[in-house]
């Protein structure tokens, strides 16, 4: 034993002094030929930068959940994937992926890569994009997300200034309430959201660009019809209420007020739709506290009243937010100024 590891590491002295790399070496010892190939291949990798495009294939193997659909989409064969993303686990010195019954699932480090890679894919194509709007015009898609009541008010206007202002770019409406909008901005599956006083957006920029005065709503003739014109707070305590489930943005308005002044509202009625709270005023079966613009429509109509809501006046407001999982492209930016620009009050029919 000790005359064969002798031989050995006087090969490897004689081969390092004619230059080749200690990693190709031939070692006959079958104690130590494995550590030490795979030490100075490590110890060569470790110098490497991560190819952005291993990260590419990586990613599409996770969510293909297979070496064969992701050879496919990619174009490429499936040897030949399998073979990057290999060499991308022994750069990294872990286990990326493993085989289940239901396909390829990722490690722990394995998740943990994926994310930072989606960033990084994200940050190029962004820097792709960015250079080609430099030289051409603006491309690319946008998703914007919207709560049903605005999105019926506001898409065709947004939907037409878009394709006024880029007409070889493509705009994706989708269509949610704003405790999704907001989720779905911080997933990154939309790039601009449109919606109610989120909750919580901390780790969103947002800005109000619109905000309206909670109003109790009643049906005329009916319970409207002894409805003063102002009603303080305290004394909704008396109205039986057909209001938003929580984490709803006015029913998180009027919980917070109630909690501040110490009033015990009398809730008949738990209903997440707009529309279904504004059938339920007008059938006399309790009063709503909404917007004007939920309203605006039937007010004008003779079919409902409003009254204001004092100490405290409630108000809503409308926030346009975008997330830190996407790219901000230049497309991004523009539309983002061209939903600035939108005539929200008229939209929605207050009249402010």
């Amino acid at each position: 034993m000790p005359v064969r590891l002798g031989r050995v590491f006087r090969r490897i002295k004689k081969r390092a002094q004619y230059g080749p790399r200690l990693a190709e070496l031939r070692l006959t010892c079958r104690y130590c030929a494995r550590s030490i190939s795979c030490r100075n291949q490590r110890a060569n990798l470790r110098q490497s930068p991560l190819d952005i495009k291993q990260l590419q294939y990586f990613v599409q193997v996770v969510e293909s959940g297979s070496f064969t659909r992701a050879a496919n989409v990619l174009g490429i064969a499936q040897p030949s994937l399998s073979r990057q993303v290999r060499l991308l686990e022994i750069e990294l010195e872990e286990h990326l992926l493993y085989r289940t019954g239901r396909g390829i699932v990722p490690t722990e480090a394995g998740k943990c890569l994926v994310a930072h890679s989606k960033a990084i894919l994200d940050r190029a194509e962004q820097a792709r994009q960015d250079i080609q709007a430099l030289k051409k015009a603006l491309r690319g898609k946008v998703v914007v997300g919207l709560p049903p009541r605005l999105s019926h008010r506001l898409t065709p206007n947004l939907v037409r200034s878009f394709c006024e202002h880029f007409p070889d770019a493509a705009l994706t409406v989708t269509e949610g309430l704003s405790a999704s909008v907001t989720e779905w901005l911080r997933e990154g599956r939309i790039d601009i959201g449109l919606m109610y006083d989120p909750l919580s957006v901390t780790d969103l920029d947002g800005e109000v660009i619109f905000q309206e005065e909670l109003m109790l709503v009643a049906c005329k003739p009916g319970l409207g019809e002894a409805l003063p014109a102002v009603v303080r707070f305290n004394q909704l305590a008396a109205y039986p209420l057909v209001l938003p489930a929580v984490p709803n943005a006015t029913r998180s308005i009027v919980h917070a007020a109630s909690a501040r002044c110490g009033v015990r509202l009398n809730v008949v009625a738990e209903v997440n739709a707009v529309q279904t709270l504004v059938a339920l005023a007008m059938q006399n079966q309790g009063y709503a506290v909404l917007s004007y613009s939920a309203v605006a429509e039937h007010v004008r109509a003779g079919k409902l009243v409003v009254a204001r809501i004092t100490d405290p006046a409630m108000h809503i407001k409308l926030i346009l937010c975008t997330g830190h999982r996407r790219p901000m492209t230049r497309l991004v930016r523009e539309t983002l100024q061209l939903m600035r620009s939108l005539d929200i009050p008229h939209l929605l029919g207050t009249g402010q």
